[in-house]
């Protein structure tokens, strides 16, 4: 697979889950490592007007 240019390395794609009623988007790995986040975390989605908002879940918020 060809890499990506600089400026387009943050743009992704909707995926279909399995399948299923779900859609995914791939996270990039920097991100990833950056925030300490690992496999399988859970994490909160929150939709604010035309965005969404992906942060740490914690078991008391």
């Amino acid at each position: 697979m060809a890499r990506r240019k600089i400026v387009d390395h943050n743009i992704r794609k909707l995926t279909r889950m399995g399948g299923g009623r779900s859609i995914g988007v791939t996270l990039p790995i920097e991100m990833v490592k950056e925030l300490k986040w690992r496999e399988k975390q859970k994490v909160v989605i929150d939709k604010k007007g035309d965005r969404i908002i992906i942060k740490d879940w914690k078991k008391n918020d």
